[in-house]
């Protein structure tokens, strides 16, 4: 792979192949979805607790949104801690069977415990395989992407200093929306259809065939707008605090929990000031699950400057900052089991492949 397991530190150590990378950023997924979905799943039905589905009145939209909203439908994101997903609504017999189970809850901690108790602890992890098809892909090529780019900056055209993570980061990032943003747009697309996989090219054929090949790319731009800023704040927070770290602590390669404090304080950071384009990324998300939940084809939404100036009108800043504490609640915690286990098993690879050298010479 590099010059060193975490892009930190010093020392000579035993180069790892893209494919340990993968393997790596795979098992970190995967950890990271097990880990936050649970608290997403609770957020969802405390929210569907308070307005549910088939009390929700029809509504005229905001001048901005571009949508109605019937009362016979609705959608929300789910997390699963690496990406956001839309699950469409369409009335209350479609509704998925862990969305609309009606347990009463006072509370979250009230919301854990009768989840559990009631419907079985499998429960908390209720929707989560369907987004992993998309979510490990896209985790996988965005962390493989940036150690093989930064790598690449430093060792192959000899760029130094704390400006390369920022570059890295903000290129894996725009590679892996760009190539995960129409799939995903298409699963929405499936899902609110009730189309089995085997539709698959049907679906994309029909997509294009409506609205041009641009159209999978649609909400494209509010997400590079959120994520890319947000990877590339991430990576230069997370290796300057991990350098920091490991200085004050006096070793030369980052342990778990350094890995695991810089990540969470590297993701606490890019979430926030990265807030308002999650704020517009969610929307524009909303708008176009319910665009597709209605079968309309829509060829201009709009611009991101122009929902961001139309809630600056409605609520002001606060609502460029709307759900402050859960976002970075949410983030914190997944970037810190994300980097912490990716680093983990590279170093894993690493000691592995340093045996087999001693082995072999």
């Amino acid at each position: 792979m590099g010059e060193r397991a975490g892009g930190g530190g010093g020392g000579s150590v035993a180069a790892i192949s893209p494919v340990q990378q993968m393997l790596a950023s795979g098992t970190g997924a995967l950890l990271t979805s097990i880990f936050v979905t649970p608290l997403d799943v609770v957020k969802i039905r405390l929210q569907a607790q308070q307005t549910p589905l088939h009390h929700a009145l029809a509504c005229e939209s905001a001048p901005w949104g571009g949508v109605i909203r019937p009362s016979k439908w609705k959608c929300f994101l789910y997390c699963n801690g690496l990406m956001d997903h839309i699950y469409v609504c369409q009335n209350r017999t479609s509704l998925t069977s862990w969305y609309k189970t009606p347990t009463h809850f006072s509370g979250t901690l009230d919301a854990f415990v009768k989840i559990t108790r009631h419907e079985g602890l499998r429960s908390l992890w209720s929707g989560l395989p369907p987004t992993l098809v998309m979510a490990v892909p896209a985790t996988v090529i965005y962390f493989t992407c940036y150690d093989q780019l930064r790598d690449f900056l430093r060792l192959g055209l000899g760029f130094q200093g704390s400006l390369v993570p920022l570059v890295a980061g903000g290129l894996a990032r725009l590679g892996a929306v760009t190539v995960i943003s129409p799939l995903e747009l298409v699963r929405t697309k499936m899902q609110s259809r009730r189309l089995p996989y085997s539709e698959l090219r049907v679906c994309i054929r029909s997509a294009v065939a409506q609205d041009g090949l641009l159209s999978l790319w649609r909400g494209w731009g509010p997400t590079v707008l959120r994520d890319v800023p947000f990877s590339a704040l991430y990576w230069f927070n997370y290796e300057l605090v991990k350098a920091r770290l490991c200085e004050r602590s006096r070793v030369t390669q980052a342990n778990f929990s350094i890995s695991f404090t810089a990540g969470a304080v590297s993701g606490a950071i890019a979430a926030i000031l990265t807030l308002p384009f999650d704020v517009v990324k969610t929307r524009r998300q909303i708008q176009l699950g319910e665009m597709d939940s209605l079968g309309v084809s829509f060829k201009r939404t709009a611009s991101t400057w122009h929902m961001m100036k139309g809630i600056w009108a409605e609520m002001g800043y606060r609502g460029l900052f709307a759900g402050f504490m859960p976002r970075v609640i949410k983030v914190a915690p997944a970037c810190a089991v994300m980097i912490s286990t990716y680093e983990f098993g590279k170093a894993f690879f690493q000691e592995m492949n340093l045996d087999r050298e001693r082995l072999g010479s």
